[in-house]
């Protein structure tokens, strides 16, 4: 049996000798923002003139900036953002940026921490109290005696988990400044957004409004191309390659993340491989390795209550249970509610879970007629039941109860 070290070794070497397709793998990631941004020129410009004010003290709208996932709104701001402080340093503008994206932060708390950091004050990782943080941002801000521009990435997944009080503190601020301003640039992939808000906070938001489309297969295939010359090699790229990447984003509603994925993984494959060039076959075989890992990382990520509904369906779906009403759905889910020593969540509220499980595409949920008794909803899995065991590997107890017999099942067999 070879040793594990000489196995490294073996893996090390090949890597080295094989072939060079990486010439700098960091423009494919999310987070790169490059020195052009095809097909956004108009959003570029348009927020620049929205934020040129600012250079010379003026006080500037604040923005709300919607769009799917991946139509380049996150890499706009950033590049906005980082030509405008260069241009306030070359001036010597008194602005400041400062950037947070929300859904990683994930509290008010380390928001307005951050927040803190960017005014130079500093406060604990944790302890205060979030009214403490802020009061304390607001001391320094107004010290500061600066124009500051706050981007807000992600905005909907910390209003949607705690409530609007973050932004009713800063769309009010500027009330309680004598010396500074603050901007808002709020970023959210859902249209919907300002249905979560209060009124209040509608109305002193006052904010100008910048959609960004998805981008067509077209578009998505000149974002690679300037990508790939970045990225790769002279000669490592086919055409064809990047012709599927774009055709495969774009028909998942004009996400340039994907596609970015897509030809990164089949990169990387082809390199495993010690392949000369990345071909439709590496990129055929990143688009399952991504679908596979992303169903993964979705499960993980769920919420416990989703989780257990998840499990009710894989359940009765082992049971070969084929009336997988909503009804049914939930007494089951209260029943492991119960096995598990949980709170169990309202039928309606875990209607609305169904329906956000569907929409992930971890569940498919279908209204179908029963005739003169009415409709109802029937829902199965979206994902094979092998995939379920694996993303609640994890999770001892929710592994364990993939096992449990539910009681009120009867003589229904397991498949």
């Amino acid at each position: 049996m070879p040793r594990q070290g000489n196995i490294l070794e073996e893996v090390f070497d090949n890597f080295l000798k094989g072939s060079a397709i990486f010439k700098n793998r960091i423009a494919l990631r999310h987070d790169y923002v490059p020195e052009s941004l095809p097909h956004r020129e108009e959003h570029i410009r348009y927020l620049g003139e929205m934020l040129a004010p600012a250079l010379r003290g003026g006080i500037c709208s604040n923005i709300l900036i919607y769009g799917k996932t991946g139509t380049g709104k996150t890499a706009v701001v950033k590049f906005v953002l980082s030509k405008l402080a260069s241009k306030a340093e070359e001036i010597g503008s008194s602005v400041k940026v400062c950037f947070i994206n929300c859904r990683l932060t994930g509290t008010e708390y380390r928001v307005f921490s951050n927040l803190c950091s960017s005014v130079d004050v500093k406060v604990p990782f944790t302890g205060l109290a979030v009214s403490e943080v802020f009061d304390r941002f607001r001391k320094g801000l107004d010290l500061s005696n600066v124009l500051l521009i706050i981007a807000l990435d992600e905005i909907d997944a910390i209003i949607r988990k705690r409530g609007d009080v973050l932004l009713y503190e800063l769309t009010r601020i500027n009330e309680t400044l004598r010396n500074s301003r603050v901007t808002i640039l709020g970023i959210s992939n859902d249209l919907k957004f300002k249905e979560m808000l209060d009124p209040r906070v509608l109305s002193t938001l006052s904010e100008e409004e910048l959609v960004f489309r998805p981008y067509n297969a077209s578009e998505l295939q000149d974002i690679l191309d300037e990508r790939a010359n970045i990225a790769f090699h002279d000669g490592i790229l086919t055409d064809s390659a990047v012709r599927l990447c774009a055709a495969l984003a774009a028909a998942e509603h004009g996400d340039a993340r994907r596609a970015l994925d897509l030809l990164r993984v089949a990169g990387e494959l082809a390199e495993r491989k010690g392949d000369p060039c990345i071909t439709e076959q590496h990129v055929r075989q990143a688009q399952k390795r991504i679908e596979h890992d992303r169903v993964l990382e979705t499960m993980k990520s769920l919420p416990t209550h989703s989780k257990l509904v998840l499990l009710t369906v894989y359940l009765m779906t082992r049971f070969n249970i084929n009336r997988s009403i909503t009804g049914d759905i939930y007494n089951l889910y209260c029943e492991l509610c119960e096995e598990m020593g949980l709170v169990p969540l309202t039928q309606r509220r875990v209607s609305g879970l169904i329906s956000e499980l569907d929409v992930m595409g971890l569940l498919n949920s279908r209204v179908i007629s029963l005739g003169r008794y009415g409709r109802t909803k029937k829902t199965s899995l979206g994902i094979p039941n092998r995939v379920i065991r694996e993303g609640f590997a994890e999770d001892e107890r929710l592994y364990t109860m993939l096992k449990y017999r539910p009681r009120y099942l009867g003589d229904y067999k397991s498949k």
